[in-house]
């Protein structure tokens, strides 16, 4: 089993929603356990700044698929929830957006699939999520707080709990 960091972000729809039901495909459809979850953060949007505010969480699950099976899924996952990777806007609005950001501590440089996620100590509304629930976890040889310290977190609000 891989102990696996899961990225969720949406800016279209009712992504809160959208987020209960995409993890529990996600423990479903690759036969993971559930060990953490974070809160909901609303987040500005990065990269086209001109669209709604996202809504990010981050999620840590152990799995035996292995990194390319579980990304297959992952797109599996965003496409049933009406992600058309082909047709969308780079950075911009999306209903679902699913990104491995570490498996275990493997190292993978691929087009397809780069692990550790490469743009992951760039981006505060991953890193708050992630620290949220594994602040002291080493990805690339850096303690995600320590990351996360590293950013601002400017525009960055934890949502309050649903029922």
């Amino acid at each position: 089993m891989a102990d696996v960091l899961i990225a969720l972000g949406g800016n279209v729809g009712d992504v809160r929603a959208t987020f209960r039901k995409a993890i529990s495909n996600i423990c479903g459809m690759t036969q993971a356990a559930l060990l953490a979850r974070s809160s909901d953060y609303t987040t500005p949007p990065w990269g086209i700044e001109a669209q709604a505010p996202f809504v990010n969480a981050c999620i840590e699950i152990d799995t035996s698929l292995d990194p390319h099976a579980l990304l297959f899924t992952l797109h599996k996952i965003e496409k049933k929830f009406g992600r058309d990777r082909a047709a969308e806007q780079h950075w911009g609005p999306r209903p679902l957006d699913l990104d491995l950001i570490a498996y275990d501590d493997f190292k993978i440089d691929k087009p397809e699939l780069t692990l550790p996620h490469p743009r992951l100590f760039e981006r505060a509304f991953v890193l708050v999520p992630l620290a949220e629930i594994v602040p002291d976890r080493i990805i690339a040889g850096r303690r995600v707080g320590d990351a996360l310290a590293a950013l601002s977190t400017d525009g960055i609000l934890r949502l309050p709990d649903q029922d």
